[in-house]
């Protein structure tokens, strides 16, 4: 098991005029055992860090280090990582037995170990049934989990996912969450963990850090990251629906933004006049879309509540205690 610690990293691509820099001084100080998320839109280099950590991509300026051991000039086979992919990338021709134990045969490992340690990986993913079969037999899920188990057996100190869900439908989706999760409740391995995905991040970790445009805009446990986002980037980008950022909302200030989540408007006798757009119902919550002016407003109502017509004008008034106000030219948090 190993601690992760990134100081000031950097990546650029190119040379002079031709440079880019797509990661800007990343710190983060990732804990043993603890399981990690890294999120964001595609294009803020969640991928390009996890793939320096791994040691795929060669860092521009800083240190990682893994353990306590600085990293740097290591190739991946000597960082004591496992990395799980999106694309499963398992032997079409080996049965799952032999994918989940071909890194431990290059390695010349004892038969009887290695025979152990798969059928104890096998067990925790409950694909003990299906080590005879070949990949093309499987479902994806089934894949997804022969891919991590082929991590598992090599016991590292760190495993690194690099957007292992992507592939899969909604619903294997969740239930391959929970799967990682008993995984990594048992296992303890620190853990790195890449989506685009928020709820995937809301869901798996224990902090995250959220990227945006090779800048890390915010680390912290999700309640952090949720009720005090730290910029207007992380206060639009996690949470569904998004939280409501308002430039010109009654009440408002000059030079500020005024952010309110969808679930701390409530609809009353007084309050912001608002032009009802649509709703849609999404089970036991009603989303209410309106207009305060020029402005769209996200309204969260619960299923028994009446459901305004479109057209129609109600009025909306924010929890005085929910609400959270940011600056207009830097969008950081006040």
């Amino acid at each position: 098991m190993a601690s992760i610690q990134l100081n000031n990293v950097v990546k650029k691509y190119g040379k002079g005029k031709a440079e880019l820099q797509v990661i800007h001084g990343v710190n983060a100080d990732i804990a043993d055992r603890e399981f990690v998320v890294i999120v964001g839109p595609s294009g803020c280099g969640k991928s390009t860090l996890l793939r320096m950590v791994a040691g795929l991509e060669e860092i521009s300026a800083g240190e990682i280090s893994i353990g306590g051991r600085v990293v740097n000039k290591l190739e991946p086979a000597e960082r004591d990582i496992a990395m799980v992919f999106q694309n499963y990338a398992l032997y079409p021709h080996m049965s799952v037995f032999d994918n989940m134990a071909y890194g431990l045969k290059i390695k010349k490992m004892p038969i009887d170990e290695i025979k152990a340690r798969v059928d104890k990986a096998a067990g925790i993913l409950e694909l003990g049934h299906l080590l005879d079969r070949k990949p093309r037999q499987l479902s994806g899920g089934q894949r997804q989990r022969v891919a991590m188990g082929r991590a598992i057996v090599r016991q590292p100190q760190v495993f690194l996912f690099d957007e292992p869900l992507s592939n899969l439908d909604a619903k294997l989706r969740a239930q391959t969450r929970i799967e990682i999760q008993k995984l990594h409740r048992e296992l303890g391995i620190t853990s790195l963990f890449v989506t685009h995905d928020q709820v995937e991040a809301m869901t798996l970790a224990q902090r995250m850090i959220v990227m945006n445009a090779g800048n890390m805009e915010q680390f912290g446990t999700p309640e952090e990251v949720y009720h005090t986002p730290a910029t207007t980037f992380v206060a639009s980008f996690i949470g569904s629906p998004p939280m409501n950022l308002l430039k010109n909302a009654p009440g408002g200030k000059p030079g500020l933004i005024m952010g309110v989540r969808p679930e701390h408007l409530h609809i009353g006798a007084t309050g912001w006049e608002a032009r009802v757009e649509t709703t849609e119902l999404l089970g036991a919550e009603r989303l209410i879309y309106a207009r305060v002016g020029d402005e769209q407003i996200i309204v969260r109502s619960e299923e028994h509540e009446v459901t305004p017509a479109p057209d129609s004008i109600i009025h909306v008034a924010p929890r005085e205690d929910r609400v959270h106000w940011f600056d207009a030219a830097t969008g950081k948090r006040l």
